[in-house]
């Protein structure tokens, strides 16, 4: 198994921070690393903004119920699905911007984002991988879509903008245990998707109760199946859409 791989399976994520600030070297490999990924049809759709001001940090730590790992860590990005270059270009040129404000549209955005929402996905990613080869870690804080409207107000984001999530990453002082993924046979298979197989997942409960369980901190007794039923229980965050409408997207 090649190191890289090796790193990628022991991924935990970090809520326990040294208040070392990154150094302005290893915040540009950071960001070159999230920049390298690959992109949809190379639009490049989202940003990355750095947040320096403590006091922006710290109303986003609160919106996002993070503060003790947002507020002491090494640096803090939140990652935008971004769109608003592209609707420059055809306001510019005199063009509808029908085709950015449909919801594949905003996917390809959100992808980007993430793994860097498609493009933000993809860039997130990335540099959760450069950072954790790098000896740090990293949390990723979706909470921040807790008030949505107003964390774009904070960052003064303009139309055809999405913030998705932050990310802090910073030197560890402690780690969790690695959380057992499910069993391949509950989300791998070929061709056709089999229902059966995937949804019983009685042995993979019994693992995760045992981790929580045994953790070396906040022990509980809880497995997959009940945290699942807990974090679906109701629609979360509902004015989002609401919020997506504001900035320019159709959700069509």
């Amino acid at each position: 198994m090649s190191d890289l791989i090796a790193q990628m399976q022991h991924h935990v994520s970090v809520r326990n921070f040294e208040a070392t600030p990154l150094s302005a070297e290893v915040k540009q490999q950071l960001i070159a690393a999230a920049q390298s990924g690959s992109s949809s049809n190379f639009v490049q759709a989202f940003s990355i903004i750095e947040v320096t001001d403590l006091a922006l940090r710290t109303e986003i730590a609160t919106i996002s119920n993070s503060a003790s790992y947002v507020n002491q860590t090494g640096t803090f990005y939140v990652f935008v699905a971004d769109l608003y270059r592209q609707a420059s270009m055809l306001k510019a040129q005199g063009q509808s911007l029908a085709g950015i404000q449909n919801m594949e549209a905003l996917l390809v955005a959100s992808v980007d984002t993430t793994i860097a929402a498609e493009d933000t996905t993809i860039a997130a990613e990335d540099m959760a991988v450069a950072a954790e080869s790098l000896g740090l870690g990293i949390c990723y804080i979706g909470g921040i879509r807790n008030n949505i409207a107003r964390v774009a107000e904070l960052l003064g984001l303009p139309e055809h903008t999405v913030p998705l999530f932050g990310l802090t990453v910073g030197i560890p002082k402690t780690k969790n245990q690695v959380k057992p993924r499910l069993p391949q046979i509950n989300q791998v298979a070929q061709n056709q998707y089999p229902r059966a197989q995937f949804a019983d997942l009685k042995q993979y409960d019994q693992q995760i109760a045992d981790y929580y369980a045994n953790r070396g901190s906040n022990q509980q007794q809880a497995d997959w199946t009940s945290k699942n039923l807990d974090f679906f229980s109701a629609p979360r965050r509902p004015e989002v859409g609401a919020f997506l409408k504001k900035q320019g997207f159709t959700l069509a």
